[in-house]
């Protein structure tokens, strides 16, 4: 504890003052100590968590079914959403990962062969990924529905920037 000291004696000019050891914390994100941030190992080192979120999921399905509580059936399907977004979030995340591995793989196969390398721009990338999404919307028969939402958010906009009529 503190050492107390008399209020009505002068404090010395020079009062010995001991030194607290202060705690370093370290972020691990910045940090040299925890290694570079690598995806794929990432992922393969924490893929036993998928099983755990799926068997979380299920268990907040089965509550939701059981509730009678407004509020709390509110929340529990709160909770099941982000859930949903959550994993489909990863899964779009690993279909990036998987294009841009697929890729790099046919530059090292170009570059092998004695070819010059070819790196897609972004926007080119942003085309392919576009191709991809309308491919998969056309297969599951949602091409439709997914361009006329896309017209009328087109046709609201188009609204929005004339000017005014009076």
């Amino acid at each position: 504890r503190p050492l107390e000291m008399s209020a009505k004696k002068p404090v010395p000019f020079l009062r010995q003052v001991i030194p607290v050891t202060k705690k370093v914390h370290r972020d691990p994100r910045f940090d040299d100590l925890s290694g570079e941030y690598k995806p794929e190992i990432f992922m393969k080192t924490y893929s036993f968590l998928d099983s755990i979120k799926k068997q979380e999921k299920e268990m907040v399905q089965k509550q939701l079914k059981k509730c009678r509580n407004v509020e709390q059936k509110e929340k529990l399907q709160q909770l099941l959403n982000r859930m949903t977004q959550q994993e489909q979030a990863q899964k779009k995340q690993q279909k990036l990962r998987e294009r841009e591995l697929s890729l790099k793989r046919q530059q090292r196969e170009l570059a092998k062969q004695g070819k010059k390398p070819f790196f897609l721009k972004k926007s080119e990338k942003r085309k392919l990924e576009l191709a991809e999404k309308y491919a998969e919307l056309k297969r599951s028969g949602k091409l439709e529905s997914f361009l006329n939402k896309k017209r009328k958010r087109n046709a609201i906009k188009d609204k929005r920037r004339l000017p005014s009529q009076k």
